[in-house]
């Protein structure tokens, strides 16, 4: 996948809207369009590394970094004891980091844990742009 077709490349560049609650000269955090739980952070690099193990260690490093100022922004506003943080990489080849305020213990959870042979899920609702406008403005205050 070409940086021109990467839908988190074109985030990162501004060609593609989103809700922005931080930015650095390396990395651009936002709202997922599809959130598990209200406040849930992507960070992503602007230079375009499919997978988290492609990127250069300062970078990685810069990422966790961003993700502890934001987390603890999002205990803040939801009032959780802690905030998931993962990298996964299935949807969209280019690294990106998911911080999600943990307000169920199963809101991150692996096929391990399910009990039942088939799984159904469904769509994840999409909030509406003026909820996440409100959302990420709320983030980006508390980060100050």
């Amino acid at each position: 996948m070409s940086s021109d077709s990467c839908l988190f490349c074109g985030i990162a560049a501004g060609r593609i809207r989103s809700h922005r609650v931080a930015e650095t000269e390396n990395l651009v955090a936002f709202l997922d369009i599809a959130p598990v739980r209200p406040g849930h952070v992507q960070i992503v690099p602007r230079a375009h590394y499919p997978y988290f193990d492609e990127l250069p260690p300062e970078l990685a490093a810069e990422i966790v970094q961003l993700g502890q100022r934001v987390a603890k922004a999002l205990k803040a506003i939801y009032g959780v004891g802690r905030v998931a943080f993962l990298f996964t990489g299935n949807d969209v080849a280019h690294a990106h980091a998911h911080l999600i305020p943990m307000v169920s213990s199963d809101d991150v959870t692996s096929r391990r844990y399910i009990a039942e042979e088939v799984v159904t899920y469904r769509a994840m609702p999409r909030p509406p742009a003026a909820e996440q406008a409100e959302t990420a403005a709320r983030i980006r205050a508390e980060l100050g």
